[in-house]
């Protein structure tokens, strides 16, 4: 039998899944780091802690699947957007990793928007301006900490650092580098006016290739530690985004991508580049005539851990205690309450916000508190404003590619029942779950056998996705939804006025603490 990994490099953890031809499941581990958060704003990782937990769970998966020389065919990759590492001479990390979800860019972010250079540069990367762009942390960096600007010899993402690790070769794929904010999406090279502005030139950069070229030769001391045939082929593979289209079969004209893990998104694959006149919406590349275009959110599964963690530390306990799931008995807590929270609404903001509003400064709020509303309430409007936030950005996208036809959803909070349902209720549309709820890597590891050759089209995705789970919108939540969406959208404009003072309120009062603690 020929196998397959997806390696999937996300936000807090390496998740490594050995598929068979079939696209079954026979190995599978996932191994976690942390994300440092040391000043405000600030969101980094360590590469070489990712580095290691992605050797540790290729090294488990290998020793469990035991598997005969020549049945694993290869291995192919899938990252997380946006994350930039500083390299000296030798290739050595000057920095962490920063990843999409350090805001410290947020001024020059602003600045760009504002000035009409951003929306020029949009127009030809499809990538929105935001803080999560390598190009505005580029800027940042150039301008507030230019001694470590000027030590760099290179500026690359996670992917391309493990990659040169591994194998001592540095190359980006086109859907990671489409995902910097200084790709072209009209002539598939780095464009000259964003890497002006990011202040870097293109022999500073990855040499640009295909999701579907591959890399071999693996670094002996790697190979042996890990068990590996260092003549396997690693193939590039794309960013998590596009591969989890394509691991949920939502590949065809119409047919939607929702994802909700750490963070979110809505996405639909179409046959060329599309740009929103608003710039709402991303494009991104995938594979020869496939683009993804679509809207990401901050503030997904990150937003459930904070209601556990901050509203409901007791029960956390306790369900560690019943050694039972502290989400489930969350969502069971949750699914006592009537759709639409008897009236909260719930602004997901905490960790600024990407789609549809593009604005760093954002922040959450409960709207419509009264005496008679419980911390259940509270935790059910909480995941009712991550999908109405989810349902903004599917108005902003069917404004550029029209309708869809039809649903795939994925990520981790695909395993919540109350979830999906809350999903097809507020899309009023059929909400299609995918039997492998690990779409990512599935996606990663479809491209990297199409690359291969092992399949001849990637529409044969549709055979390894195994049964699907269908949930109907129930019409009894549509009076109360259809009420409440509305508001949550004007809520969201009105204060979108306002965030940027509460914001540098809370960086100054957060600056002051740091000052005393100093002291």
């Amino acid at each position: 039998m020929d196998y397959m990994i997806g390696l999937d490099i996300g936000t807090t953890s390496v998740k490594t899944v050995l598929f068979d031809d079939k696209g079954k499941v026979s190995g599978y581990s996932n191994n976690l780091y942390p994300l440092y958060q040391d000043k405000p704003d600030m969101a980094e990782e360590d590469p070489e802690e990712i580095f290691s937990a992605l050797v540790d769970g290729l090294t488990t998966v290998l020793r469990k699947a035991n598997l005969k020389p020549g049945e694993l065919k290869g291995v192919s990759f899938s990252a997380a957007m946006h994350s930039l590492i500083l390299l000296d001479d030798d290739h050595k990390p000057l920095t962490r990793a920063i990843t999409w979800a350090d805001n410290r860019a947020v001024n020059y972010a602003d600045e760009l928007r504002e000035n009409g250079v951003g929306k020029q540069i949009y127009e030809k990367t499809g990538t929105p301006i935001h803080p999560m762009t390598p190009l505005t942390k580029l800027i940042w960096l150039r301008n507030e900490h230019k001694d470590l600007f000027d030590k760099a010899r290179w500026f690359v993402g996670i992917k391309e650092y493990i990659i040169y690790k591994l194998f001592g070769v540095l190359k980006e794929d086109y859907s990671i580098a489409n995902a910097t904010g200084m790709f072209n999406i009209f002539n598939m090279d780095w464009d000259d006016q964003a890497l002006e502005l990011a202040g870097v030139t293109r022999d500073q950069l990855p040499e640009l290739v295909d999701t579907t070229d591959t890399v071999s030769g693996m670094n002996a001391d790697y190979a042996r530690v890990i068990g590996i045939d260092p003549e396997t082929p690693f193939v590039m593979g794309a960013s998590d985004g596009p591969l989890a289209n394509l691991g949920v079969d939502a590949i065809d004209p119409g047919v939607v991508a929702v994802t909700i893990g750490t963070s979110g998104a809505v996405r639909v694959i179409t046959d060329k580049p599309k740009i929103d006149p608003k710039a709402r919406v991303f494009c991104y590349y995938l594979a020869k005539d496939k683009w993804v275009v679509g809207g990401p959110v901050n503030n997904g599964g990150i937003v459930f851990r904070w209601v556990r963690d901050q509203l409901f530390a007791p029960e956390k306990i306790t369900a560690e205690q019943m050694k039972i799931d502290s989400y489930d008995l969350l969502t069971e807590i949750a699914s006592k309450v009537p759709a639409g929270s008897d009236g909260l609404i719930f602004h997901p903001f905490l960790g600024g916000e990407r789609a549809p509003i593009w604005d760093a400064n954002a922040r959450g709020s409960f709207f419509g508190l009264t005496r008679t509303h419980t911390r259940a309430h509270m935790v059910r409007a909480a995941l009712e404003g991550i999908v109405y936030n989810l349902y903004t950005v599917m108005i902003a996208l069917e404004e550029v590619v029209g309708k869809p036809k039809s649903i795939q959803a994925t990520g981790g909070f695909a395993r919540s029942a109350l979830w999906r349902q809350m999903l097809a209720d507020i899309f009023e549309q059929d909400v299609t779950i995918p039997e492998s709820v690990e779409g990512t890597a599935l996606g990663a590891a479809t491209l990297g056998m199409y690359s291969l050759g092992l399949i001849d089209d990637l529409s044969e995705v549709k055979k390894f996705i195994g049964v699907a789970n269908v949930h109907h919108p129930n019409p009894e939540t549509y009076e109360a939804y259809r009420a409440l969406v509305p508001i949550y959208i004007r809520l969201s404009r009105q204060l979108q006025t306002e965030y940027k003072a509460i914001a540098d309120f809370q960086r100054s009062q957060e600056a002051k603490k740091q000052s005393d603690d100093v002291k």
